[in-house]
């Protein structure tokens, strides 16, 4: 979505984070074991990948090898980048983004004509861009999972 507010186009970007290969997302239930109707917990959980093994030969499956040290790092490398404990915590998707937008920002042609500046918030990444153009661009990426 976007909109317009006097001098600023404000858009509002939603992405969906896909887990990578080996884990899977999982919403935490209740304690009655059904899906919870307010906002939860999203697990990450580590995916059999055993019959792709197999079929493909390429890919180790991280639940079955975890005696394999690069895999366990992988594991929790992403565990530590964006979970609090086994859960993906928004505070830290965030920060996450906040950090990747700057590096990425300086490899596109328009950083060379446009100011990027990081605005703080704890839930979302949100940055604006300034240059010789009349109006601020500001973005504000929210993040789900399906």
């Amino acid at each position: 979505a976007w909109s317009i507010d006097k001098s600023s186009i404000i858009y509002h970007l939603l992405v969906f984070l896909r887990p990578p290969a080996g884990h899977t997302f999982s919403l935490e239930q209740d304690t009655t074991g059904q899906l919870p109707a307010r906002r939860s917990s999203i697990r990450v959980l580590l995916e059999c990948l055993c019959s792709r093994e197999q079929l493909l030969g390429e890919t180790m499956c991280a639940l079955h090898h975890l005696d394999d040290k690069l895999l366990r790092d992988r594991s929790s490398n992403l565990l530590c980048t964006l979970c609090t404990g086994s859960c993906l915590d928004v505070h830290k998707v965030a920060a996450w983004a906040q950090r990747l937008v700057p590096s990425a920002w300086l490899l596109l042609p328009q950083s060379q004509h446009c100011q990027l500046t990081m605005l703080p918030s704890s839930q979302c990444c949100t940055f604006q861009l300034t240059g010789a153009f009349q109006t601020n661009i500001c973005t504000e990426i929210r993040f789900a999972v399906q």
